[in-house]
């Protein structure tokens, strides 16, 4: 067979090509839509060590990009938008041009594949076999241009669906975003008495405790009073002393006093130490360094309470339990001078 014989052969079938075509599904889309979570393992503008940022640093930051996957996801829309708008298009230019291929296609079938010899053996004369030749290869060249532009109209829908779906994908992923900084923020700050008791101005994280022993069932049992208070001279229970030794190892040197003769509460059971915000005794914060210091204290006790085995805290005018977070505290101290820890 001709190469010009299995050009025509090839022709013949194209319906059978173009309805392949048109089955074809859409490529799933690979475009790689912008997660802003996914920009944390890169340094922040005010650099990448932690240990050097407030937590209002890392809020701000958290907002940053809170802002940044809301524009991503208005952006997203109008994509969407135009790009419902050219898939319309497109398949408007696809559903044209599949009739108009189709019948080329039958009628080339009529007069091409195993007719053609007949068709041009029927010629009378040469005259006529070269006007029937020519027809032909009009038809056939025709044919080959109307499947082009089928092919490219398919494409496009393809392409365009799949340029679509991958906005749609960005669009849930900068949502999630969204929803997951915010989330984070709302936990950093609860956690630690939110805008009221430090405004962010507290490390953005804490040093990581030693955990206390617990007992066979994974819990905190009662302790006695029975080890030396290295602060006053008294007595505090075994977990008190390992709390005292993991505050001052992770930098907390002012002065502190734990063991307290009488009253109800923990400090005469040596299971309380008051953390002061100087280096001796005990003066109601004045300035930025002191708050700070408080904060940056309390925020170690609470980030490590479970590790610990912390009771409650009480800092300036709050007090926190594991179990149920920040509260008012209205009580003889308002604790703006110290830190108060309790443990189980």
């Amino acid at each position: 067979m001709s190469v010009r014989s299995r050009r025509w052969l090839n022709l013949a079938l194209a319906p059978l090509v173009a309805v392949a075509f048109l089955a074809a599904p859409a490529s799933p889309a690979s475009a790689e839509p912008n997660d802003p979570s996914s920009s944390s393992a890169q340094p922040d503008e005010k650099g990448d060590d932690k240990a050097d940022q407030t937590l209002d640093d890392v809020l701000e930051s958290s907002n940053r990009k809170f802002v940044q996957a809301k524009a991503a996801v208005a952006k997203s829309t109008a994509n969407q938008r135009a790009l419902n708008v050219k898939v319309t298009l497109a398949e408007a230019k696809r559903n044209t041009l599949i009739p108009e291929v189709n019948v080329i296609a039958a009628q080339q079938y009529r007069t091409g594949h195993l007719g053609t010899a007949s068709f041009l053996l029927g010629s009378n004369g040469s005259n006529d076999f070269l006007k029937k030749a020519v027809s032909l290869e009009e038809l056939n060249t025709l044919h080959d241009r109307k499947l082009n532009e089928l092919n490219a109209a398919i494409d496009e829908v393809n392409a365009t669906k799949a340029a679509l779906d991958a906005e749609v994908k960005a669009e849930q992923t900068n949502l999630t975003a969204m929803k997951k900084q915010k989330e984070a923020a709302d936990k950093a700050l609860s956690l630690i008495g939110g805008n009221s008791l430090t405004a962010g101005f507290v490390d953005a994280q804490s040093k990581t405790a030693a955990p206390a022993p617990r007992n066979s069932d994974g819990g905190f049992s009662p302790e006695k009073c029975t080890v030396n208070d290295p602060t006053t001279g008294g007595c505090i229970t075994a977990r008190t002393l390992h709390m005292y030794q993991e505050v001052k190892k992770a930098g907390f040197s002012n002065f502190v006093g734990c063991h307290r003769d009488g009253g109800p509460f923990e400090h005469p059971k040596g299971r309380a130490c008051d953390w002061s915000l100087q280096k001796s005794g005990f003066s109601e914060a004045h300035n930025a360094t002191m708050k700070k210091y408080g904060n940056d204290l309390m925020a170690f006790l609470v980030r490590n309470a479970d590790r610990l085995g912390i009771y409650y805290v009480i800092w300036y005018a709050q007090i926190w339990f594991p179990a149920s977070g920040w509260k008012a505290y209205h009580g003889p101290s308002n604790h703006k001078d110290h830190v108060h820890v309790s443990m189980l």
